[in-house]
């Protein structure tokens, strides 16, 4: 028995996929369940119309990452922390004090979505890595400053 899956179901496939799986399975689980339609000619259709919705949202999203990006690549941050003897930093800098700046500058990033690269010892210019979207990547310019 073919049915098209509406939700995602575990060992089985995702949604909007077409599988096939036993009668029993099909009738006495997945169909009551709603977690499929059986696939019929007008279901396939609609399937298809679906996937090709889908596909043209995801293609768009990806597009304004990639725009987005590159903006992002022009942005320069400033964090001021307190320095010590010896020129050592009181505590650290992570995504969240990214982030903080950047709202600053009116730009909203999830401090989850940024990362450091290298350990930050002192004063100076690192490199922060901004993921935009699952496939697509920015990298910003965080200059740490003594306050």
């Amino acid at each position: 028995m073919k049915v098209i899956l509406q939700q995602d179901v575990k060992k089985l496939g995702k949604k909007g996929e077409i599988v096939e799986v036993s009668e029993g399975y099909g009738r006495n689980f997945l169909l009551p369940r709603k977690a499929a339609v059986l696939a019929t000619a007008q279901n396939l259709n609609v399937a298809n119309a679906q996937a090709g919705s889908k596909a043209r949202k995801e293609a768009m999203a990806a597009d304004e990452a990639k725009l987005m990006a590159k903006q992002l690549e022009k942005v320069e941050v400033k964090i001021p922390v307190r320095i010590g003897e010896g020129g050592k930093l009181f505590g650290s800098v992570t995504g969240k004090d990214v982030s903080d700046a950047l709202k600053k500058q009116h730009i909203d990033i999830d401090k989850r979505k940024i990362t450091i690269q290298g350990e930050v010892t002192g004063t100076g210019v690192y490199e922060a890595v901004i993921k935009v979207h699952p496939t697509v990547t920015s990298k910003i310019k965080v200059s740490v400053v003594a306050e």
